[in-house]
């Protein structure tokens, strides 16, 4: 039981003390009256130590860039703000370390990694909110649901926002709970069925039974073989559905709950540069709407709630492209979340009963910026295929293609620059976890992935909850 949960004697009273003998004569039962007010004085002033220090209570925004490392925020710094500027993420208050491990490997998986930010709790590499005997996990909170679980029940309004399939681990993991991370048509029901109030990604293919055509899906793509139409379904437990970046920014002020699909799949066609060029396709579906879009559309439905909200959003292109080693779809999903990040940072401005935490689970592709003298990165000539040590190198469009150019720094000056690559996998780099607004100061200097999770649960809950 947490102290600050004790109601504490209120500050200059003392219990009633009127079953205490008054009897002027009996001298021992006067000092045992008087040794018990003190104590009791004592007590009280101990617990209302402790209660002072429990965590505020208020809403939660965490922000998912999946994939990034310190090196992934360095290159956007450059590119979009130059060396001297700032982004969004710079600009948070306090950050830490961020240990990714699970419990039977060194490097996170996206499914793993998102089960810990979602119980608080070390599991093996394939879980999907089971454990390892097919189980539900049992979150810190010693429930067997999720922390977003726990805020729908406790009448919290809740949103899951991806740019890519709402299935994606980093918020599928939040309401689903499944044997196999690629059984994408029941976690896309559970979410469904999970009382959520806002659910904002891609994945039309899913929520369709095969042979029905959809507004971004043919009929021959979609997927699912319950015969199911999870669409209809939503519309029938209240859900306005919208399919484009307008009709979602043009929603009535009063909306409540919202099903927003966005493509068939992803809102990115996350392949390297050259097999897009060759396909002629967009890094991004051009009417889909940016996370940061999604974000300002949710909290305007999610702050109506007086019991207060909870966000989970995930930008999955920053991992996805950093694993196809596309440079460009990399840095450009990494400007999307430092968006969102501020659309986030303003709302903590207007409304400081907001914590908007962030961290990645893993370091996706190993980037590294190579930032080199002019005469050995030249900006008008295309960059060599691999660096010295053989790791390969993309310019603006790929391999062998002309250097990125820097924003300029302080004194006017681009620098050219160039991304090698250390693989195509998540690897085990240097992530860096931030928080910003209420209890940002509990953030620990060197971040175990299971404390965002009591972060979170502290500020939605007022609870802080054991170490492990």
């Amino acid at each position: 039981m947490d102290l600050h949960l004790i109601n504490p004697i209120p500050p200059n009273s003392a219990p009633d003390s009127s079953n205490i003998s008054r009897e002027p004569n009996n001298f021992n039962q006067r000092v045992i009256g008087t040794v018990l007010l003190t104590l009791a004085a004592m007590l009280g002033g101990a617990l209302l130590v402790r209660n002072a220090t429990a965590p505020r209570q208020g809403n939660v925004i965490f922000i998912h860039p999946d994939g990034t490392s310190a090196s992934h925020w360095g290159a956007a710094r450059m590119l979009y703000k130059g060396p001297d500027g700032r982004l969004n993420w710079d600009k948070m208050s306090n950050l830490g370390v961020y240990l990714g491990h699970l419990k039977n490997q060194l490097t996170a998986t996206s499914n793993a990694g998102a089960v810990i930010h979602a119980t608080g709790v070390k599991v093996e590499a394939n879980s999907f909110g089971l454990d390892s005997k097919g189980k539900p996990v049992e979150a810190l909170s010693g429930y067997n649901k999720t922390i977003m679980e726990e805020a729908i029940a406790s009448g919290k309004s809740t949103a899951i926002i991806n740019s890519g399939v709402i299935t994606e681990p980093g918020t599928g993991a939040f309401l689903a709970k499944v044997n196999n991370r690629r059984n994408h048509a029941e976690i896309t029901k559970q979410i469904i069925e999970s009382g959520v109030n806002v659910i904002l990604g891609g994945g039309e293919m899913w929520y369709l039974p095969k042979g029905t055509a959809g507004r971004h899906t043919p009929a021959s793509v979609s997927k699912r073989t319950d015969g199911l139409n999870l669409i209809e379904i939503a519309k029938s437990k209240g859900y306005a559905v919208v399919y484009t970046r307008e009709e979602l920014l043009n929603l009535p002020a009063n909306t409540e709950k919202v099903l927003g699909i966005f493509a068939a799949e992803d809102t990115y066609n996350d392949e390297s540069e050259e097999k897009l060029k060759a396909a002629n396709l967009p890094l991004y579906v051009k009417t889909a709407p940016t996370v940061a879009e999604q974000l300002q559309a949710a909290l305007g439905i999610l702050s109506q709630n007086p019991k207060g909200f909870f966000v989970v959003l995930e930008e999955e292109g920053s991992d996805n492209f950093c694993n196809y080693n596309n440079a460009r779809g990399c840095l450009e999903a990494i400007k999307r979340a430092d968006d969102a990040i501020g659309v986030a940072m303003n709302y903590v401005a207007q409304n400081p009963n907001t914590l908007v935490i962030t961290a990645a689970d893993s370091d996706a592709g190993g980037l590294e910026v190579i930032g080199e003298q002019a005469q050995d990165v030249p900006q008008d000539k295309p960059l060599p295929a691999k660096y010295g040590n053989g790791a390969p190198i993309d310019g603006r469009d790929g391999t062998k293609t002309l250097p990125f150019v820097s924003a300029p720094d302080k004194n006017g000056q681009r620098f050219s620059m160039a991304i090698a690559w250390s693989g195509f996998g998540d690897m085990s780099g240097g992530v860096i976890a931030k928080a910003h607004g209420l209890n940002a100061e509990m953030l620990p200097k060197t971040v175990d992935n299971t404390d965002i999770y009591r972060m979170m649960y502290a500020t939605l809950f007022g609870t802080k909850l054991p170490e492990n």
